[in-house]
């Protein structure tokens, strides 16, 4: 498999932060995973950068590194109300027209605006600055809730963390869930976080103050092929269906069908790239009971079908006779 290439622009001053979100899903080399990302950085003049953090960094590569580029990274953008530069603006419209994707994360949101790659789409940024990004540029389709927004050829995340959320799903997407599964391991996160990031933005009401969902989730997800229920989740929990529902919702921005659902998918997408399990045994695995029903839920879920996913993460050579 070829190594995909990462370059991530340094603006200063450059938020450290943002920059090692990218750094470390796509540039840290962990024992026992190939190597499937190459990472640099760059900066329209490069030399000494400041950061946001008070020390300066190094940085040798200007933007002609970007025509090498698979993936072109803004890991945030300190100072979003002044104009662009109109030769990163060129370089962006450049990659974007090459075919690279171009990546933005938390306020590099506005860059991509600047650059008109936003024009007429859905995109997210930190949910503190949506309202002046929906102001300054009519022309985008905001969503202050979403943690990112991938659209294939540009992407875009919410604030901070939201950024290895987003890069996670880059990998997931490019190497498949199980490979991205071990990355997130080695980074000690979840492979996928659930719902949005207005559940972040505030404190929930004071009359409603909601248990974590964490035991109940991590005992479904060990149970993940048995016929679980809105009613068993709910049994476990200790709490009515109705109060389960609105937990999810405040927790997770979701149901608990649409969250199981979506682990039940997830499961799957690891079986179908790391066994040759027919598709039969891979449904009942995973708690969806047959093959109609897996193709069913899974082309709804990710557009393709079954042996569709297995054949692009496992190159053709599955030996799994499933259609």
């Amino acid at each position: 498999m070829a190594v995909h290439r990462v370059v991530a622009l340094v603006l200063p001053p450059q938020s450290t932060f943002e920059l090692a979100c990218a750094a470390e899903v796509f540039g840290v080399r962990r024992p026992g995973l190939p190597v499937r990302y190459e990472f640099e950085v760059c900066a329209e003049h490069p030399g000494p950068m400041p950061t946001l953090a008070g020390y300066d960094m190094a940085v040798t590569a200007g933007l002609t590194a970007f025509d090498a580029a698979d993936t072109v990274v803004i890991p945030g953008w300190q100072r979003p109300d002044t104009p662009a530069s109109p030769a990163v603006v060129r370089a962006l419209r450049l990659a974007h027209r090459r075919g690279t994707r171009i990546v933005a994360i938390c306020s590099g949101t506005f860059l991509l605006a600047q650059a008109g790659l936003l024009d007429n789409r859905r995109a997210t940024t930190h949910w503190r600055m949506a309202a002046e990004l929906a102001a300054r540029f009519p022309g985008v389709q905001v969503d202050p809730d979403t943690l990112y927004v991938d659209h294939g050829d540009v992407a875009t995340s919410a604030g901070t963390a939201a950024g290895i959320d987003l890069c996670l799903h880059l990998v997931r997407a490019d190497q498949g869930a199980a490979y991205a599964a071990q990355v997130a391991r080695h980074m000690v996160m979840p492979p996928h976080r659930e719902g949005g990031q207005l559940q972040y933005a505030a404190p929930p009401p004071a009359d409603h103050p909601p248990g974590s969902l964490a035991p109940v989730l991590d005992w479904v997800t060990e149970r993940l092929h048995e016929p679980l229920s809105a009613d068993d989740l709910a049994s476990r929990a200790g709490v009515s269906v109705r109060t389960l529902a609105r937990r999810f919702a405040e927790q997770l921005g979701v149901s608990p069908g649409q969250w199981l659902l979506g682990k039940r998918i997830m499961a799957a997408q690891a079986l179908l790239e790391e066994t040759d399990l027919p598709v039969e045994a891979i449904a009942a695995r995973v708690g969806l009971s047959s093959a109609t029903n897996l193709r069913r839920r899974f082309h709804h879920a990710l557009r393709t079908t079954p042996a569709a996913y297995r054949r692009a993460f496992r190159g053709g050579e599955s030996s799994s006779p499933s259609p």
